[in-house]
């Protein structure tokens, strides 16, 4: 029998008090005031330089001075990317079209040299 009661039986704890979890008794309004669920947005700080994280572009932009404009920078890129991807587009364009050109001048040759030779044909039929 131990002098100072039995070591391995703790006390048992009160229940805690919780917030409700169910969906059906708050509104979306009360989810993210009790919830905590709107975060704002990400932000890093490194080296005195913040960056905010843009989830439309999903890149990192620079929110304090560093001698560049990081939005400017990523917008040009974008936009020099959709002008790179429409010159493309337009080179196969019109290479397409060359090509149709050269077919349909290839076909009226032919059909020349064709019809020279009926005129020929109905040259020597008549004579003869």
């Amino acid at each position: 029998m131990p002098l100072f009661g039995n070591k391995f039986s703790p006390k048992k704890s009160s229940p805690r008090k919780s917030q409700t979890l169910s969906n059906l008794k708050l509104g979306p309004g009360e989810h993210e005031k009790n919830f905590g669920l709107d975060y704002g947005p990400v932000k890093l700080t490194l080296d005195q330089q913040e960056f905010e994280f843009d989830d439309s572009e999903a890149t990192w932009i620079s929110e304090s001075g560093g001698g560049s404009n990081t939005k400017e920078i990523v917008k040009l890129k974008k936009q020099n990317q959709t002008l790179t991807e429409e010159n493309n587009f337009l080179k196969i364009k019109i290479e397409i079209l060359l090509d149709m050109l050269s077919e349909q001048t290839a076909e009226g040759h032919l059909m020349e040299k064709e019809l020279d030779n009926l005129k020929l044909i109905t040259k020597s039929n008549r004579k003869g």
